[in-house]
């Protein structure tokens, strides 16, 4: 497989953790977001929505989003599951998720920032805006998962888990107070001992700097 990936994307960070945690072997094909290759020709033609992750299936599908493509490998490659047992769990789990994938990510990604700014506002007003989300979108998380597991929702990382690492990574680039989610801060140091998912994050990828 050959997955489209930038070294710095949280959206790309969960996809290269599931595919690491389910020993699976992919490609990195890097995508340079913030030269603007996304709105090339050629990536369009992978990608029309000229976002990452793009996994290329070894037929030649292509799959993007990354919460779809989280739950394509989820039922191709069961094992480990990211999602606990049970419909009400698992309901719980992917909406603990979504509160960072849906309601952080998308407000806080490239292509929104850079049209703040082209609407006029400063460095500063970005800055200030991304905190705030993420401290509205950490709060809301943290009351979603369980209080009393090593991880959001259980023994093991799941698809919360991935989420959140990715978006803590983030939060601590634009130097977010993390003071007030302690319990995010311990989930996030668990995961970062597991090999496969340390091996997802940005520093280790070949595209970064």
């Amino acid at each position: 497989m050959k997955l489209y990936s930038y070294w710095r994307s949280t959206t790309s960070i969960r996809v290269r953790a599931a595919l690491n945690l389910k020993g699976l072997d992919y490609d990195i094909q890097p995508v340079d977001l913030v030269a603007g290759v996304q709105r090339g020709a050629d990536y369009t033609a992978v990608n029309p929505g000229r976002g990452v992750p793009a996994l290329v299936l070894d037929d030649g599908t292509v799959l993007t989003q990354s919460l779809a493509i989280l739950d394509y490998l989820d039922e191709a490659h069961p094992e480990p599951p990211l999602l606990p047992q049970g419909a009400v769990a698992r309901a719980q789990a992917r909406a603990a998720a979504h509160q960072i994938a849906l309601d952080i990510h998308p407000v806080n990604n490239l292509k929104v920032i850079g049209q703040l700014k082209a609407l006029g506002h400063s460095q500063a007003d970005t800055v200030a805006w991304m905190l705030h989300w993420m401290r509205e979108g950490f709060t809301a998380f943290q009351g979603l998962i369980r209080p009393d597991t090593p991880f959001c929702f259980g023994e093991a990382p799941g698809l919360a888990d991935l989420c959140l690492v990715a978006q803590i990574y983030n939060a601590r680039r634009w130097h977010t107070d993390l003071t007030p989610f302690a319990r995010l801060v311990e989930i996030d140091a668990r995961c970062q001992e597991i090999e496969a998912i340390a091996r997802a994050m940005p520093d280790t990828q070949p595209d970064a700097p």
